[in-house]
């Protein structure tokens, strides 16, 4: 899986740099926008993924390999002479699977709970709400269009002022649309138009004001 940073090229970002620029023009609302490449490591997942592969070494080297099970094991008297291939083989399995699934992570995504990569994404979307200092802004007017490729999610973090004029604003399908676009291979555009869209929808409610100021960089921020 490529890194957010080599999907997005130095015009990728100014365009979407620029359609930031635009939306604030009509709002007094600050606009972040942050990509990331995964919320989560899923280390669980990983393990999963070399304990299954390990179980298909030891199947097939028990079919394949007459050492794994040796004439002496049916025997009346126990033998140990097969022991050490079969734990040879796990112990290769296990670390073969697991580095294919942390180079690989779609070997991952089967055995992640949609409940896990919700928690994981909301977890990242809040750090990345509070270290990209949405908070600080005067008049709490800050929004967070958080985007996780790995695991194809959206969040979208208002702040106070924008919660309490839209409280019930529904951004799901504004969410929807940057997925579709992500899974189209048009991200770009996808979060140009969510920009752009979002803007018009903080305008309607928090206009921009004669006397706003620029507080946060229009900027997109890549998280690798």
């Amino acid at each position: 899986m490529k890194k957010v940073s080599q999907l997005f090229a130095e015009n990728d970002r100014k365009r979407i740099a620029d359609a930031i620029e635009k939306a604030e023009q009509k709002t007094s609302a600050e606009i972040v926008t942050v990509v990331a490449t995964a919320s989560g490591r899923y280390d669980r997942a990983e393990d999963i993924v070399g304990f299954l592969t390990a179980l298909l070494a030891v199947t097939a080297g028990w079919l394949a390999c007459p050492a794994f099970h040796p004439e002496s094991a049916w025997e009346t008297e126990p033998s140990i002479s097969g022991l050490f291939p079969v734990l040879l083989s796990m112990v290769a399995g296990f670390v073969v699977g697991s580095a294919l699934a942390s180079r690989l992570p779609a070997l991952r995504l089967p055995f992640i709970s949609k409940k896990e990569l919700k928690e994981e994404v909301q977890r990242a979307a809040q750090s990345a709400f509070m270290s990209s200092r949405i908070r600080k802004t005067a008049g709490g007017t800050g929004i967070l269009l958080f985007v996780s490729f790995y695991e194809h999610r959206v969040v979208v973090l208002p702040d106070d002022a924008i919660l309490k004029k839209l409280p019930d604003q529904d951004w799901g399908k504004l969410c929807d649309a940057i997925v579709s676009g992500m899974k189209a291979n048009r991200p770009t555009e996808a979060l140009e138009e969510a920009v752009t869209r979002c803007g018009k929808i903080l305008g309607g409610v928090l206009p921009r004001q004669d006397d706003d100021d620029d507080e946060l960089r229009n900027e997109l921020i890549l998280i690798d």
